[in-house]
Order: structure tokens, then C-alpha cells, then sequence
């Protein structure tokens, strides 16, 4: 390739990532999904973002240091795991700036040597061998690159690192924040360029020779110094030489100072370099912190030699290596230089000491200087160079002239603002310990006295801001008027009330149950009676008589049944025993009476016996599946009906074991020698394997489960197990759990039983179930009203639901079906708390979303508002006993705050008061208990297979759990604790042990035949599989620990399969894979895939596939005949309806009735065949028709008729194909759930939506896609779906393009732990006070509100925690008391209402008031005309601007602005507020940040300044005693001013307090150990920056889409996933809606301008989206 094609490649390359870059998801890296997951970083990523930190001032070595460190440290508090990754070949991008070169080299060093961190540098670059090796083998999670690198080089070297990763499967992330999906790309080598070889040696040879003069070792500050000055003079004499001898007439030396500076000179300049090295080794991280800042520049002619000098740098680092034996201390390589002070010095030199201020250096650092200039001149040795004093010997100025050269940081003091004073028992109770030590204002301050006279817009006469607002329950659409008595409205309801017993008789089999109010019987524990009555009352006697008649009348019937089914099911089991013994097994499930199935087995034991014998006659390869039939047979008559076993029956037993070759179980069941007639030639008949192994091996998932015997009468539906027991005593005692159990254990069962005991106890007592998704809401309400009927007076309703889109019921319903927001809503509102008193338990569905990222603290907030018991359900929590603990330190606060309660209570009561408290509040016991119920054992076996593609077909190899584990693994942290095996993999592994060390000493003891569990056991049952499972785990594990660890890898090693990760394109062979999996009787199957785009597309493509294969069926003329007869049905209808016309007009003519008879007669016939022409054939579809009739399917398919993606889904639910994700609405995703659940569609593609609780069943699930959301938690959640309970006895995973490293994984790693997210938000604390000062019942509403306060899960056993939560509830106080939303004494005023109403958007809530108080909207909605109340098209679309600005802010990369595209439709990029807007928002911003900023000051008292000069990751430390001898330090360091809140190693860049103030100040700024950041800051800044100090434009979807309305436009040009686009859009219209409503709610002039344009925008907008 010429350089042109070069370029033209490179810029194609850039277009590339530019066009994938915008559709990346903006996501958090760290909080859901960081896990214990391996990923990598690209070294030179990490240090050009630290680089480009906005704090960070060139040459501020320690300070990036510092910076680096943060950021590691953050990653590695989450929990994740990775290696950093610095290729050889990228050190070329840093030849044109040398200064970053020597940074490079000791940050590899530092990390390698000071931190455990993996750091990888042998790779040469990202297109070599050895790379690719390594990435296969350890496969990361992902990658992290930045998109932009210091200059174009670089930007190309980290696009090349992109490419080849998509081209290895490995998923990328951007730094800045954007994560970027797979794509196939292939990358083009790079040429590398050569290394300058004679550098390098002069480097080693100056290091050797220091060697020999520092004998005793060193610290690498002071080697570096004195080499890197001598090599650079060295080098400087050399080039000075070069010059001399190259021109040819001798110049003057003025000539030559013009050109180039004499030696003498950059002698100067290294000692000043000298000095400075010494004030690092000699003064503390505090007193370098307060060094005065030089704004002025090295001068333009120094560049050179200082560019000189970092070369020799660089290569003294890089060859430090040769001091191996030497005693070097590499601990401060974090602080080689520091520039900043090297100017101070500079500045002294060149500017006061010339003015006559001498000031001494001090003995120590006078010393230590004239050592290491001394070295220096021993090292240079070719020429003298000059005494260590006077350090300035020539007049030359290395400095710039500068007006101010000194930066004056004192100016730029934080105001302390101090406290207004707030008289409240809330405040006083929560920080009431703080107030004491805090500055409080005067009465007649202004602050103060401005806060009352807070003077409104004029047009804001008419409106009152201090009217209650309708809260989100009084807005919601309520989906029927519950008072109308309009027919339609009735039919509708009862219609709705119809499905929704349909949709949950889909969900489970239940029938329903009519409760009955019983009064509330005094609690006593659940115990069995302990002595019958000895007698029994008559009535008594009678009732058992009628139980034992009906029983026997049952029995008879079903003897009755069996007799007339029994001949035909005897002669199919001679024909096909497989079909036959199937439906013997439907009749047994159907069956209740025992001695009725104990004969229905015989039979069938008979005919196994007989089925066997004639196989093994004629066949020489046996099938064993008639073998497991006859096994299974004995299984279950000797374990369930061993009281009616005969002689005979024992006998007959005992024959077929002995038939498949098990003697000597047969012999110990019936010792009496079996006759010998037929048993000649038994070896014939065996089956030739031990009796044990036989069951382990192929029987493993029919072995009998332990379930308990013994009924409870609290159950009638199934015999619950011990555990579930326990479950049910915590309801019946009032108490409250955490219960952890694995998908599809039963654990929901426990809910229904807490509903159902709260509907018997009164009609007032109400159940909230809380779950985490809209779908799991519409089914869990459902399962309810299809399981329980009650009647209750009229206008109260058994089940209600109530989410952000719509209500039913929600209040006068006894259970409330809702979402985390929604049930806060109702606990923070003033006057629902009478309502809230009535609940009488809270379950919390999926209660893990606690950990998650959005919504988490909502969580929070319920477990600790609730006064009554809870259940909290989850199959994945880490540390539940962590959980546990705090919710237990949560019910001692109510047990407290009750009792205190109760006193007031009482006495109020004995007053008369309390008349309105619902009656029995008091009378049920409260229980304070918090239970935690653990149960690990999942009903059905997994069994985890990898797909493969050899020849382009598809092969399927079993996963064995154990190839996921490594020996270091089992060493470090055991086996995972749901890490199980199968019992056919148990076997496997026994023989994989066995096989791989010859002389294992306790190989017999292991032997399955003489495993001590198994010994002379007929039946194994799955609890005996399951220890002997644990035993060999154990031996394993003592092989690590015993020194045979070398055994121990063969064996995994051997476990693992040898499927490679194939290159074609998967997505491609999907529709083969599903195929595959129907022939292999798999189906139904769910396969996950994380793109909604993939989602759909492969659903189409297997309709698509089916589609060709059905034409490729079709009988060559059947398409001619088909339009031959639709011809014929049109004229048979048109002289039907010509009769039927003739009939109308006069009478009837008997002729005519008899010749349309015939017509109508044909017009069937030609129906019918034209339907048989177009039927479907059976292997064209993955319908089951079956399933579900006709009418039901029309019923199901009608709901969709005017939806979205209706067609499209009814298309492929015809096919038996369907798909699901979050961006359908509730009635597509129904539609899918439903056919899903009855069987008629067997294949959905869906995305994680589907893991969180929907019930969906299914024998297989697929992985079908790898991505960065497939993590060990979602894993967890998405595989537990495969194996139904009750059809299934194994659940069958697969994996299909995921690489191997990614499935072991995932097999392997835990689930993250739940830890506490930042509780409060300055909304969240004006709701609470709202709550506080408004509620019905003010001691009631002030407990809760404490209780939010007080026990956040982020402070829970950490008392510093809590004390900087309560200094942010302090700021936040004064924020809404400046902002005039709380009065003095806590009361809300102004705007509160609409800021709590909008809590939802934080900060664009505070700032929409404040434009509207302004009048800046009425500014801008002015009408077309007056009186007119019509706004134009322009006023509309401004108004669009402003509101996306603050309500729909979607950045896009910042890279994203470079792209070429042509957009067609959209503008893309959202402009910035009009500005008017601007100005407002930029005062707005200040004023929050100078108040937030005096919050930190005051903050800054509570960090630990032990740790704050400590760097982060590699704890080292930078304290010491001040340096007090020297003059001169005093008179640098003495900026002690204005660097109370801000990071000592940020100041040593000149940071000071006052950077707090400028917009988008980084994080890492402030002090680290104080917990809090800018993101708590309610700031709005108009532009958002990235990590590299780029811009990131908004995306204008919303302005885009209401000025062209297409979705299609939104996805071509603004790079959206149409659903992911439609649900923003729907959130848009929703918070104008709700903009609108309350607008209008609180202003009485019905003309006025801002009210009427809100609406008209509420409409238009509503209307666009619903033409979508």
C-alpha cells in the first residue's frame, strides 16, 4: 500500500467506528454488571484520559499519578477484576511529546512494582501472535479504549485496537463512557518503526557507572536525577560539538546565543532540576500542597534541551531493569518531578534573589544538593562542569515575563456561608448533635431577610403555588372509571376482568378459591394437637363416615376408568412401549387412589419385563431406554406403595433385576433362589453395568426427589417441603423474612398464602406486592384475580394494580399489585397515610434490584418506611445476611418507635381523640422478627451444552460445570456454592479422577457400587446422588491442598470440551439451530439475545426460513389452483347476494330458496378446499395447534389488532415463533407470554426483560448472543427459566456463540453483593418534609421520615457515613430555603408541590421552576394574535427545545460531532436553551454551586487525612515532618489559604478551593474519604463534557420527532433502536402531560398563555406519537 491508500484505509477505518460509536448504550460500567468479571484495559487509554483531566496541569507527575490511582481504585471497590494492557508499538505515538514518554515508562513501573495490579507489556502490538493467543485463552469481558488519543497517531493506533478487537469477538468501551457492540471487522497490519539503538546504551553504560559510585543503593528520585542530567549534558556538549565542527566560519558568540543556548546555561537549568529533587525527597504531600502558583512559561529556546532531557528519562527508565542486583527503591516512582515547584525555583533565582531576597536553602537540603550535583559532574566526566554554588551563573531567564506571574489563590476563598437557622423536630431530631458546631446567621442577615420577601413574576398573580397538588395516583389513567355506571363502561370492564382470569389461568392451574372473613382468632404457633379428644362428638363421627364414603365411591370410579383403559393402553405398550407407558403416565397423574396405581405400575412393570426379554432376544446392541422405563417402574413401587407389596410383587421384582443383571439386589429383596427356568442365559439379558452406576448414569433426573410425606392442612394444593413450612409460620406469627431460593423453587407460593391470610382476616387489611417491572405487575395481578374470588361491599375490589402508565382499583382494593416508584408515591403522600395504616404486608418480588443502579435507593426507601412485617423474595443475593442485619436494625427503630407510639396512642385514645384510626390497628400483634430463610436446591437438574458449527452444520457437546474451574479457583475460594452436578456428571467426574491418577489411594472407597450412601440400595435417591456429589468435591479439593494439584488440572483439564469458537456467522445458522432443537424434542426454548434490533431480526429470520421451506413443499400447480377457485368463490358470492337482493324485494320464491341452498353448499366446499391448499404443513411451523382452540387464539390475537408491531407478531405466532422485549406494550408482550406458557408457541427470542420474574417456563434455554449485559447475575436469572416443575425433570442451557473463557465465567463467578447507593436527593428531602409537616398523622409521618433518614443501607455500620449524610440533609435544607420552596420552620411553600411532583427529574424539576418563576415561559409563549389562544409553529418548537434541554438529555459520544453523514430527516445535534434561558440557567448554577461548595468545606472536616496523603491504590505515603530549617521552603509553600475541601495531590497541580466553583469540576478534586461528589449537586451545566474535556452533544430525538414524526428518522439519523426510541418518546410526552395538568391545576386564569401552550404542545405531541 502507497501512503495515500494508507490514508484513504485509516479514514475509512475512523468512518467506521464513527458510525457504531452513537449507538453504543450509554451505560454505567460499574454498579449492575462489573462484577467478578475479567476485563482489560489499554494502558495508553488510561493515561491520555488521566492526561486530559481538566485539574491536571502539565509536568504534575504525582498529581496523575494520583489520578490514575483513583480511577483503579474505583474499579477495584466494585468489584472488578482486570489486567492493563501497554504494547510496545504505541510508545511511537509519543515522539512528539518526549514529556509523556518517561510518564509512560513509570507508570508501567509503579504499577508493576508498588501495586498487585496485572500489568502486560510483552505484546508488541494489537495485531500480533501472541495477542490474539491471549486473548483467546483469557477472553475478557470487555475492553476498555478511549475513541481520541493525544494526536492523530495515537487516535489511529486505538482505532486499530478497536477493530481487531469486534474482530475478535471481544465487546469494547469506550473511556468516555460508551460501550459499543460486536461487530465482524478485519484489521490490516501496521509497519513498526525501529528503535534508536545507540541512546540505549549510553543510558546503561550511565547507569553502571553510578552503580560503582553509590555502591549501597539508592531511592530511584535521586538515580533518576543525577543520569538523566548527566546523559542530557552529555548529549547537549555532544550537539554543541557536531555544530562546531559542521559550519565553517567561526561565528561570533552573539550569533550563537540567538540561535542556541550555551552549555553553561542548561548547567543552570539542571541544577535548579537538582534542587528541586530535593525539596520531593525532603518535604511532606502538606507542605507541598500549599506552593505558590507560577502562571508564567518556559521560554520558547529551553524547549529543546528540556525535550532532551525527558529522552534520557525515558531511556533510564526503560533499562532499569540492569539494576536488578543493585539495592534501588522504586516506591516513589509516582514522583519523579514536579514542574510547578521547579518554576517556584526558577522564579526565585531568576526574579527575587536578583532583587536582593537572600534566603537560605537549610543544612539538610544544602547537603543533599551538593551530593547529587557533585554525582553529576563525577558521571559527565568528558567536561567540567561547574561548583554546586551559586546555583545561577548566568543571566539568561528560563521564564517568560509575565504581568502577574504569581496566581493568586487567596482571592479565591469559598465563602463560608453559614447556616440559616431552622426550628423543626425533624431537623432537631435527625442532626440536632450537629447544630451545636455550625455557623448560624443572624435574623436581620440578609440572607435572611431576602428569603421572606421572595418577589413572583407579575403574571404569576393569578397563580397559586401553594395549592395541593393531584399527586402521580390522582393523574395516572385510570383504566375504568370505577363509579360510572355506563353500559359500555361496565361491558368493557367485565371484558377486561374476563382475560385478566384468562391471562392467569394461562399462568398457573389453579382453580379459584372463594374466601370467607374470618374473625381473627387469637395467634398461637402452628403446632399438631398434641392428644386426640377421647371421644368424638357424634358429629364428629358422622363427618369421617361421609370422608371414608366419598373415598371409596372415588376409588370405585377410578377403578371403573382403569378397566375400560386398561386393554388399550396394554396393547400399545406391545406395540411402542414409549407411547404406550406415556399415556399410562397421564393416567397415573390423574389418578388418585393408591391401590388403583399400584396395579396400573404392575402392569406396566409386567410389560417391561416382557418388552426387555424379546429386545434382548433379537437385538445385540441393547436400547436401555426400556431398561429405565422398568427401573423407573421399581423406583416408584417400592418407594411409594411399600405397604402394598405382596410376595409375588416382591417376587416379581426381583426377577426383572436379576433379568438386567443386578443378583445381588435381587437377592437381598427376595433371598429365596428366583426360579431358574428362563435364567439360563441371564448374562444375555444384563445390562452389563453395576446397579448403581446404572441409575447415576442414565437415570439421573427420574431419581426420586425427598419430599415430605406428611400434609399440612395450610396447603391443599401439594405437600410442602420444610422449608416452605417455615415460610408459612412466619406469615401465620406476623413476622417478617428475606427469603433467597433458586427460580422456580416455589418460594412465591408463601405470598399467595400471606394474601390469602390477610383477605380472611377482615375486608380493610391490604397486601401490597411490590415487584421491579411493568410485566411482572400485569401478571402477578392476574395469578390473583384468577386465584382468589371474595365479595366485598360495593365499590371495594379484591385486586388492584397501579404503575406509572395506568391504575385500577389501587385504593379500594384489599391487594395492590404495583412498582417500587409508585408505592413510594403513596407512602410519601400527606393524605394517603390512613390508607397506608390499613396495609397489613409488604412482599417485595425480586428484592436483589436493591443492588442495582437505578431506582435502587427507591428500594431502600420502602424496606425502611413500612411499619408492618414484609416478605423479601430473591434467588440471587451474595450477602443476605448483610441484608438481613440492617432491615433487623430497621424493625428494632419501629419496635422503639411504637412502643413511644402506643403510649401517646392510648393516652389520646382515653382523651377521645383518636376516632378515625381504623378499628383493628392495634389489635393484631405487630411482630418485630426478621427471618432468614435460605434453600439452595433447584427441582430440576441443569444440563449445559455448547453449540458448535463443523461443515455448516451444527454439533452440541455437553458443558461438564467442573472445565469451569481452575485448580487456583478451588484453592482461593472452594466450589461455587450453586455450582451443582447432575448425577450422570457426577459419574464423569469420579471417572475423569479415576483415569488420571492411577494410584489414588481412596479410588474403591469412591467407587459408585461401593460409595458407602449406595450400598444395597434398590432405590438411589436424588438426596444419596447429591452426597456422593459433595464427597467427591471434598476429595478433589484435598488433592490441591495435598500437593496433587498436577492431578487435579489433568482432571479438569480433561472435563473441559474441545469445541472451538467458530468464525461464521452465528446469526446466520440460527434458524438450523432451532431446527435442530425440534428434532431433538427440545422445544419450547427461550433464546436470550441482548440487542432489541437481534431480537427481532432472528425471530423473522426462522418465520423467514419456514416461509421458503413451505413454498419449496407446495405442489407446482397448487398457487394456479389456489387463484382458480378464490375466482369461482367471487361469482358464487355474487349470485348469493344477487338471490338474496331478489328475496328482499318481493316474496319469497320457493325455486329461488332451493337454488341458493346450492349456491351456499358449493361456497362452503370451495372454503374448504381453498383452506386445505393454504394449509400450513406440520413441519412448517413450531405452532403446537393443539394447545389452545380456535376461538381462544382469535380472543388472544384481537387485543393486538391496532398495536404497534401487532401484525407482525400475530405473523409469527401463527408459525409458533414469537419475541419479547421491554419496548413492546403490555398486550404484545401478553400475547407472547400467553401462547408461550399454553404451548403454541415453542420458539421466543427475547432480550433480559424476560429474566426479571416473568413467568415463562420452558424445557431449553439458549444464549444466543454474547454481550456485556450477560453477566453472572442475569446468567442466574435467564437459565433458572429452563426445567417446568412438574413437566420437566431436566433443563436443558446452551450456548451458542459464547466463547468458552466467557461460559466458564459465568459458571463460575458470584453474583454481585448488594451494596447501599446514595440515599438522598434534594427532591427526596422536600417530599419528606412535605410528609413531615402535611401528614395525617404528624407523629406517624415524622417516624417515617426519620427512618428514611437514618437507616440508609450505604451507612449501615459506619458512623462516618452518616455524619456526611447528615451535613448533605443540612445543604439541602438551605437550598429549598433559598430557592423558597421551606419556610423557617421546615413548612413547604412557593413551587414545592410541582418540584416534589416532577421528582422523577432531578435536577430539571429545580430548573423548570425557576424559569417559570422568572417568566421566562411566559416570555416565550406569546399567541399568534391577540386574544387569540393558538401558538405558532416557532413558539412550539422553542418551547420543544428548551423542554428536551431539560427533560430528554441523551448525550452522544463526543467523537460523534466529527462524523461526514448526510442526515436526511433529522438535525441530530440539539441546539443549545435560547438565551434568555442560558443566562437564567447560568445564575441558577452558580448560585447551587457556591452553596454546594461552602457544603464541601464544611464536609472537608469529616475526611481522613491519614488517607488523604496516602495515594489510593498503592498506599503510599507522602506525610513526614515538615521541613522548618529552611528559609526558602517557608517563602515557596506558603499558600496555606483556600485548600481546605480539595485534595492535597490536586493541589499540587495550583489547584485551591476556588476551582469548586467552575462548572463540571472533576471528581476526583475533592477529598476522597468524604463520600460525597459533584453528581450530588442539583446543577443543571448547559453542556456536558467527557473525561477527555470534549464536548458531548445532546441527542435532539424529541425536537427531531415533533418536527417530522417518524420513528424511521430517528433511527437512520439519530441512531436509535426504534423501541428503545418509541419508550423515551412515550417518557417525553408523559412528563409534558404531566406538565400541562398540573400548570393548569394551579393557575385560576383560564386564558393564560403558559397553561394553554403546554396543552396545545401536550396534544400535538400526543398525537404525533400515537400515529407511530
Amino acid at each position: 500500500m502507497d501512503l495515500e491508500e494508507h490514508v484513504m484505509f485509516l479514514e475509512r477505518m475512523s468512518q467506521l467506528i464513527l458510525s457504531a460509536v452513537p449507538k453504543a448504550e450509554y451505560s454505567s460500567l460499574f454498579n449492575d454488571f462489573v462484577e467478578s468479571e475479567f476485563f482489560l484495559i489499554d494502558g495508553d487509554s488510561l493515561l491520555a484520559t488521566c492526561v486530559c483531566e481538566k485539574s491536571l496541569k502539565p509536568g504534575q507527575e504525582l498529581h496523575f499519578f494520583y489520578l490514575v490511582e483513583c480511577y483503579l481504585t474505583d474499579l477495584i471497590s466494585k468489584g472488578g477484576q482486570f489486567a492493563i494492557v501497554f504494547f510496545k508499538d504505541a510508545e511511537y505515538a509519543y515522539f512528539n511529546f518526549p514529556e509523556l514518554l518517561p510518564l509512560r515508562t513509570a507508570l508501567i513501573l509503579h504499577l508493576q512494582h508498588n501495586t498487585t495490579i496485572d500489568v502486560r507489556t510483552k505484546f508488541s502490538g494489537c495485531l500480533s501472535q501472541e495477542w490474539e493467543i491471549f486473548l483467546e485463552d483469557s477472553y475478557p469481558y470487555y475492553l476498555i479504549v478511549a475513541d481520541e488519543g493525544l494526536n492523530h497517531l495515537q487516535t489511529h493506533l486505538f482505532n486499530f485496537l478497536i477493530t481487531q478487537s469486534w474482530a475478535m469477538k471481544v465487546n469494547v468501551v469506550l473511556s468516555s463512557g460508551q460501550t459499543s457492540d460486536i461487530l465482524r471487522l478485519y484489521a490490516y497490519l501496521m509497519p513498526s518503526m525501529y528503535k534508536n539503538q545507540k541512546f540505549f546504551k549510553e543510558a546503561c553504560e550511565t547507569i553502571s557507572q553510578l552503580k560503582q559510585l553509590w555502591p549501597e543503593g539508592s531511592d530511584i528520585r535521586r538515580v533518576l536525577c543525577v543520569t538523566s542530567c548527566s546523559l542530557s549534558l552529555r548529549m547537549y556538549h555532544h550537539f554543541l560539538e557536531n555544530r562546531k565542527t559542521t559550519s565553517i566560519e567561526k561565528t561570533n558568540i552573539q550569533e550563537g546565543e540567538s540561535n542556541c543556548l550555551a552549555l553553561q546555561e542548561m548547567e543552570d537549568l539542571c541544577k535548579l532540576h537538582c534542587l528541586s529533587v530535593v525539596f520531593l525527597l525532603h518535604l511532606p504531600l502538606s507542605q507541598r500542597a500549599c506552593t505558590r502558583v507560577i502562571t508564567s512559561h518556559w521560554t520558547k529556546n529551553i524547549h529543546t534541551f528540556l525535550e532532551m532531557k525527558k529522552w534520557c528519562e525515558y531511556f533510564i527508565l526503560s533499562n532499569i531493569n540492569i539494576c536488578e542486583f543493585w539495592n534501588l527503591n522504586l516506591i516513589h516512582l509516582s514522583d519523579l518531578s514536579d514542574e510547578l515547584l521547579l518554576k517556584n525555583i526558577a522564579f526565585y533565582y531568576e526574579n527575587e534573589n536578583v532583587e536582593g531576597l537572600h534566603l537560605n536553602l537549610g543544612d539538610v537540603i544544602m547537603k543533599d544538593y551538593e551530593h547529587l550535583w557533585n554525582t553529576v559532574s563525577k558521571l559527565v566526566r568528558k567536561f567540567a562542569v561547574g561548583k554546586p554554588f551559586p546555583l545561577r551563573t548566568t543571566k539568561l531567564s528560563f521564564l517568560e515575563k509575565n504581568p502577574s506571574p504569581i496566581k493568586d489563590t487567596a482571592k479565591e476563598n469559598i465563602p463560608n456561608l453559614g447556616f440559616i437557622s431552622m426550628s423543626c423536630e425533624v431537623v432537631d431530631k435527625f442532626v440536632g448533635d450537629l447544630l451545636t458546631d455550625l455557623p448560624f446567621l443572624k435574623s436581620d442577615d440578609p440572607i435572611v431577610t431576602s428569603l421572606v420577601k421572595h418577589k413572583e413574576f407579575d403574571e404569576l398573580v393569578h397563580w397559586h403555588s401553594h395549592r395541593p397538588l393531584s399527586d402521580d395516583y390522582d393523574r395516572t389513567k385510570c383504566q375504568f372509571d370505577e363509579k360510572s355506571r355506563d353500559p359500555h363502561h361496565l361491558r368493557s370492564l367485565q371484558k377486561y376482568q374476563l382475560f385478566q382470569r384468562f391471562y392467569g389461568n394461562s399462568l398457573e392451574s389453579v382453580s379459584p378459591k372463594i374466601v370467607v372473613t374470618q374473625a381473627v382468632k387469637p395467634k398461637n404457633n402452628f403446632i399438631a394437637p398434641k392428644n386426640k379428644k377421647a371421644h368424638e362428638t357424634k358429629a364428629e363421627i358422622i363427618t369421617r363416615e361421609n370422608k371414608k364414603r366419598l373415598i371409596a365411591k372415588e376409588e370405585q370410579k377410578e377403578e371403573k376408568k382403569w378397566s375400560v383403559l386398561s386393554f388399550s393402553i396394554e396393547e400399545e405398550m406391545k406395540e411402542n412401549l414409549n407411547s404406550g407407558i406415556k399415556n399410562l403416565e397421564e393416567f397415573l397423574k390423574s389418578c388418585k387412589s393408591n391401590s388403583v396405581k399400584f396395579r396400573v405400575e404392575m402392569v406396566a412393570l409386567t410389560a417391561c419385563l416382557k418388552a426387555w426379554k424379546e429386545h434382548c432376544r433379537g437385538e445385540t446392541t441393547k436400547d436401555l431406554n426400556i431398561a429405565v422405563q422398568m427401573m423407573k417402574r421399581i423406583h416408584s413401587l417400592m418407594e411409594k406403595y411399600p405397604e402394598l407389596l405382596q410376595e409375588a410383587d416382591q417376587q416379581l421384582i426381583a426377577r426383572c433385576l436379576k433379568y438386567l443383571g443386578f443378583d445381588e439386589l435381587a437377592s437381598s429383596l427376595y433371598p429365596t433362589q428366583v426360579a431358574r427356568d428362563d435364567m439360563k442365559k441371564t448374562d444375555k439379558y444384563s445390562i452389563g453395568i453395576g446397579p448403581v452406576r446404572f441409575q447415576l448414569q442414565y437415570m439421573g433426573h427420574y431419581l426420586i426427589r425427598d419430599e415430605r410425606k406428611d400434609p399440612d392442612p395450610r396447603v391443599q394444593d401439594f405437600i410442602p417441603d420444610t422449608w416452605q413450612r417455615e415460610l408459612l409460620d412466619v406469615v401465620d406469627n406476623n413476622e417478617s423474612a428475606v427469603i433467597v431460593a433458586p427460580t422456580s423453587s416455589g418460594k412465591t407460593y408463601a405470598s399467595y398464602y400471606c394474601m390469602e391470610k390477610v383477605l380472611k382476616e377482615s375486608n380493610e387489611g391490604v397486601v401490597v406486592y411490590v415487584a421491579p417491572t411493568k410485566a411482572l405487575v400485569n401478571q402477578v395481578a392476574a395469578t390473583v384475580q384468577n386465584r382468589f374470588t371474595k365479595s366485598l361491599p360495593n365499590g371495594e375490589a379484591l385486586c388492584g394494580v397501579f404503575t406509572r402508565d395506568y391504575r385500577h382499583d389501587a385504593l379500594n382494593c384489599q391487594v395492590l399489585i404495583t412498582v417500587p416508584a409508585c408505592f413510594e408515591i403513596l407512602l410519601l403522600a400527606p393524605h394517603r397515610q390512613t390508607w397506608v395504616k390499613r396495609i397489613r404486608y409488604v412482599i417485595f418480588d425480586e428484592v436483589h434490584c436493591l443492588g442495582g443502579e437505578i431506582g435502587a435507593e427507591v428500594w431502600e426507601h420502602l424496606l425502611v418506611m413500612i411499619r408492618c412485617p414484609f416478605l423479601a423474595l430473591s434467588a440471587t443475593i451474595s450477602n443476605p445476611q448483610h441484608l438481613t442485619e440492617w432491615l433487623q436494625s430497621v424493625k428494632h427503630y419501629w419496635k422503639q418507635e411504637d412502643s413511644t407510639m402506643g403510649k401517646n396512642t392510648a393516652f389520646k385514645r382515653n382523651a377521645g381523640c383518636c376516632a378515625n384510626s381504623p378499628k383493628d390497628y392495634f389489635q393484631i400483634k405487630e411482630s418485630y422478627k426478621v427471618r432468614l430463610v435460605l434453600y439452595g436446591e433447584r427441582y430440576n437438574d441443569l444440563e449445559k451444552h455448547i453449540c458448535s458449527i463443523k461443515h455448516h452444520d451444527i454439533y452440541f457437546d455437553h458443558f461438564h460445570p467442573c472445565a469451569a474451574l481452575t485448580t487456583d479457583h478451588i484453592e482461593k475460594y472452594g466450589f461455587p456454592s450453586d455450582l451443582t452436578l447432575s448425577p450422570r456428571e457426577t459419574i464423569q467426574l469420579y471417572d475423569t479422577m479415576f483415569q488420571f491418577w492411577e494410584s489414588w489411594p481412596r479410588a474403591q472407597e469412591f467407587d459408585p457400587e461401593k460409595f458407602i450412601h449406595f450400598k444395597n440400595k434398590i432405590v438411589i435417591k436424588k438426596l444419596d446422588a447429591r452426597k456422593y456429589e459433595e464427597s467427591l468435591k471434598a476429595e478433589l479439593t484435598s488433592w490441591i491442598q495435598n500437593g496433587h494439584a498436577e492431578e487435579a488440572k489433568m482432571v479438569l483439564r480433561n472435563l473441559s470440551p474441545d469445541s472451538g469458537f467458530s468464525s461464521e456467522n452465528m446469526l446466520r445458522m440460527f434458524p438450523l439451530l432451532v431446527e435442530k432443537l425440534r428434532k431433538m424434542e427440545k422445544l419450547p426454548a427461550l433464546f436470550f439475545l441482548f440487542s432489541l434490533g437481534d431480537v427481532e431480526q432472528t425471530a423473522l429470520r426462522v418465520k423467514r426460513c419456514l416461509e421458503r421451506e413451505q413454498e419449496r413443499q407446495r405442489p407446482p400447480k397448487a398457487d394456479k389452483e389456489a387463484y382458480d377457485i378464490t375466482n369461482k368463490l367471487q361469482k358464487v358470492k355474487k349470485s348469493i347476494e344477487k338471490l338474496k337482493t331478489m328475496d328482499e324485494k318481493s316474496q319469497k320464491n320457493p325455486r329461488r330458496v332451493d337454488q341458493r341452498l346450492i349456491y351456499e353448499t358449493e361456497h362452503n366446499n370451495l372454503l374448504k378446499t381453498l383452506e386445505k391448499n393454504l394449509e400450513m404443513p406440520q413441519e412448517c411451523t413450531y405452532a403446537n395447534q393443539k394447545a389452545i382452540d380456535t376461538e381462544t387464539l382469535q380472543m388472544v390475537f384481537d387485543r393486538v389488532k391496532f398495536t404497534r408491531k401487532g401484525a407482525e407478531l400475530k405473523a409469527l405466532a401463527r408459525r409458533g415463533i414469537g419475541y419479547h422485549h421491554s419496548a413492546l406494550n403490555s398486550k404484545e408482550k401478553q400475547l407472547v407470554e400467553i401462547l408461550f406458557r399454553k404451548g403454541f408457541i415453542r420458539v421466543v427470542t427475547a432480550t433480559g426483560t424476560l429474566a426479571l420474574g416473568i413467568n415463562m417456563p420452558c424445557k431449553s434455554v439458549v444464549f444466543a448472543q454474547n454481550s456485556i449485559y450477560l453477566d453472572a447475575l442475569n446468567y442466574r436469572q435467564m437459565s433458572g427459566r429452563a426445567g417446568r416443575r412438574g413437566q420437566d425433570l431436566l433443563g436443558d442451557v446452551y450456548f451458542f456463540n459464547i466463547p468458552l473463557p466467557k461460559i466458564e465465567k459465568l459458571i463460575k463467578s458470584n453474583v454481585p453483593e448488594l451494596r447501599g447507593q446514595f440515599p438522598l436527593g434534594i427532591t427526596l428531602v422536600l417530599r419528606l418534609m412535605l410528609l413531615a409537616s402535611k401528614g395525617d398523622d404528624p407523629e406517624d409521618a415524622k417516624a417515617k421520615v426519620l427512618s428514611v433518614l437514618k437507616h440508609s443501607l450505604l451507612s449501615f455500620k459506619k458512623p462516618r457515613v452518616i455524619k456526611m449524610l447528615k451535613l448533605y440533609f443540612l445543604f439541602s435544607l438551605q437550598f429549598l430555603m433559598k430557592q423558597g420552596y421551606l419556610d423557617q420552620e421546615g413548612k413547604p411553600m412557593g413551587f414545592a408541590g410541582l418540584v416534589s411532583h416532577l421528582h422523577y427529574h432531578e435536577p430539571s424539576n429545580l430548573v423548570f421552576v425557576s424559569f417559570l418563576v422568572k417568566g421566562l415561559f411566559h416570555n416565550l409563549c406569546q399567541p399568534t394574535g391577540k386574544g387569540s389562544r393558538h401558538f405558532s409553529q416557532d413558539v412550539m418548537e422553542k418551547l420543544v427545545l428548551v423542554l428536551a434541554n431539560l427533560f430528554g438529555r441523551r448525550p452522544l459520544p463526543a467523537k460523534f460531532q466529527e462524523t461526514t453523514v448526510k442526515f436526511c430527516q433529522s438535525k441530530v445535534f440539539l441546539d443549545d436553551l435560547p438565551e434568555d434561558f442560558n443566562d437564567a440557567l447560568h445564575e441558577y448554577n452558580m448560585d447551587v454551586t457556591k452553596d454546594f461548595a461552602s457544603f464541601l468545606l464544611n464536609v472537608a472536616k469529616l475526611a481522613d487525612m491519614k488517607q488523604e496523603y496516602q495515594l489510593p491504590l498503592s498506599k503510599i505515603n507522602f506525610t513526614g515532618k515538615e521541613c522548618e530549617g529552611s528559609e526558602l521552603v517557608s517563602h515557596l509553600m506558603n499558600c496555606k489559604e483556600g485548600r481546605a475541601a480539595i485534595s492535597p495531590f490536586v493541589c499540587l497541580s495550583g489547584n485551591s478551593d476556588g476551582d469548586l466553583l467552575l462548572p463540571n469540576t472533576p471528581n476526583d478534586v475533592l477529598l476522597r474519604t468524604v463520600g460525597i461528589n459533584h453528581t450530588q449537586a442539583p446543577v443543571l451545566w448547559s453542556q456536558i463534557f467527557d473525561n477527555q474535556g470534549r464536548r458531548m452533544p445532546l441527542n435532539a430525538y424529541a425536537l427531531d420527532f415533533y418536527k417530522h414524526g417518524s420513528l424511521t428518522g430517528l433511527v437512520q439519523d439519530n441512531r436509535m433502536n426504534e423501541g428503545a426510541a418509541y419508550d423515551l418518546l412515550k417518557d417525553f410526552a408523559l412528563t409534558i402531560k404531566s406538565l400541562s395538568v398540573s400548570l393548569r391545576e394551579l393557575c385560576e386564569n383560564e386564558d393564560d398563555n403558559v397553561v394553554l401552550a403546554f396543552e396545545q404542545l401536550s396534544d400535538t405531541f400526543t398525537e404525533k406519537l400515537n400515529g407511530v
